[in-house]
């Protein structure tokens, strides 16, 4: 399975205004800062995540972007189709000339198995979920460091 720097960047995006939700729209400045994003790069990350519906935006001065959606409804899976197309997060590797009982097919089942498996576990993993998990994390070390 590889996850391009693209999709990586839209599921980092989400988490971060997944953290955020409720609070009102946030900078594009503040999650590029955050989540150590080129600003560039993330305004076209940003863009395909608004045109697939899952995020909406304001411009101006106190402009940002927030999710159209609660992060529980939102999964891993949406966002990487959103951003890498309809066959992410894992394409079945087909050969040519692959017959059943050679090798080549054996292996075709087997890329499609994964591809099913990783399916599963990124349309079942919420952003509602992740966030969850961070905020754990971070009560986790606030505890440790009596912050």
């Amino acid at each position: 399975m590889r996850i391009s720097a693209k999709g990586e960047y839209a599921i980092k995006a989400v988490l971060d205004l997944s953290l955020r939700s409720g609070d009102g729209l946030v900078p594009i400045q503040d999650i590029a800062v955050r989540q150590a994003i080129p600003q560039r790069y993330l305004e076209h990350v940003l863009l395909a995540l608004k045109r697939a519906g899952l995020l909406g935006s304001k411009r101006g001065a106190s402009g940002g972007y927030h999710l159209t959606r609660p992060p529980e409804e939102i999964s891993v899976g949406d966002v990487l189709r959103a951003v890498e197309g309809s066959q992410a997060p894992l394409e079945a590797r087909r050969r040519t000339g692959g017959r059943n009982g050679d090798e080549t097919y054996e292996l075709s089942e087997l890329w499609e198995e994964i591809g099913k498996a990783v399916s599963e576990v990124v349309d079942r993993v919420t952003f509602g979920d992740l966030a969850a998990r961070a905020q754990a994390r971070r009560s986790a070390v606030r505890a440790m460091y009596h912050i």
